[in-house]
């Protein structure tokens, strides 16, 4: 990519980029990694020193890898980038970086933004009660699993027992996706409704109960997975998704790829796909056995 082509970066790094790391990099004889580009914008996101390096040496042209997304998500993984190689933020960087994050996705748990910009989740949380003084306060917060959850589990339950008595014949996900709580935190309340019992009282507290009995939703799993900022903005997260998303397919677009296939090769797909499924199995005990020990 040519170097005039690229807009200098939206940076976390408020002091700007270190002259003596820009000429360490200029006089090295390493191969330096590819900077990170913003596409629409053609902004860069993380690699300014880089750039300002290949411009000392008189280079016209650099290995970039692109972004796509909006400014803020841009914004978010320029700094995530840049708490985890090359030269780091101060503390002075990461703190204004909270700030921003706590003010463009407002929905994020102190947790998720602790993920990105390497302090404490306690120190996120006073950070976000500076910040939000004079801002309205939201009754839901996004985690690091990208799950909504209220942060007063009775507004969750008020409005799924209003949305059950002004739909009586809608489902347990309808009412639960409209309520944003579980299904299986319907289920309860819809008992405790038919029974007499206060839908609101049942128990209080941050997170609704997320057991099911029935299949999960792939569409709301997979909208799940695209919103956490700990898969979105990360490589190997970006290509989990992809692969997610090829295979979570319904059962009228497997029917579909059945008729499609020739019977002469039937045999050889069917292999593949019992070993494709054999290898997401054991990727997913792993994941299993992996959840059960840090709990």
């Amino acid at each position: 990519m040519a170097l005039g082509a690229l807009v200098a970066a939206d940076s976390p790094r408020r002091s700007g980029e270190d002259d003596t790391h820009v000429r360490l990099l200029a006089d090295s004889d390493a191969v330096l990694p590819p900077i990170l580009v913003h596409r629409p914008s053609m902004r860069i996101i993380d690699g300014m020193h880089r750039l300002r390096a290949a411009m000392l040496r008189g280079e016209e042209t650099i290995l970039v890898r692109f972004f796509e997304g909006d400014d803020e998500d841009a914004f978010v993984l320029a700094v995530k980038e840049n708490v985890t190689h090359g030269l780091p933020l101060t503390l002075a960087d990461r703190t204004a970086a909270a700030v921003r994050i706590i003010r463009s996705q407002p929905a994020w748990s102190d947790r998720a933004v602790a993920a990105v910009t390497s302090l404490s989740a306690k120190t996120v949380a006073a950070i976000r009660r500076r910040a939000t003084e004079e801002t309205p306060q939201l009754h839901a917060r996004v985690g690091r699993d990208g799950r909504s959850r209220p942060l007063d589990a009775s507004v969750g339950r008020q409005r799924a027992s209003e949305l059950i008595a002004a739909k009586p014949d809608a489902s347990l996900r309808e009412i639960a996706r409209e309520a944003g709580v579980s299904p299986g935190t319907v289920r309860s309340v819809r008992e405790r409704i038919r029974t007499g019992v206060n839908p609101v009282s049942a128990r209080r507290g941050t997170v609704p109960d997320a057991r099911e009995s029935d299949r999960p939703d792939v569409a709301a799993l997979m909208s799940r997975l695209r919103q956490d900022p700990s898969i979105r903005f990360n490589e190997s997260g970006r290509s989990l998704l992809r692969m997610l998303d090829v295979h979570a397919v319904g059962n009228q677009d497997w029917q579909r790829l059945v008729n499609d296939v020739p019977a002469h090769c039937a045999d050889a797909v069917s292999a593949l796909a019992r070993m494709c499924a054999d290898q997401w199995l054991m990727y997913a005990d792993l994941l299993d056995r992996r959840a059960h020990a840090t709990a």
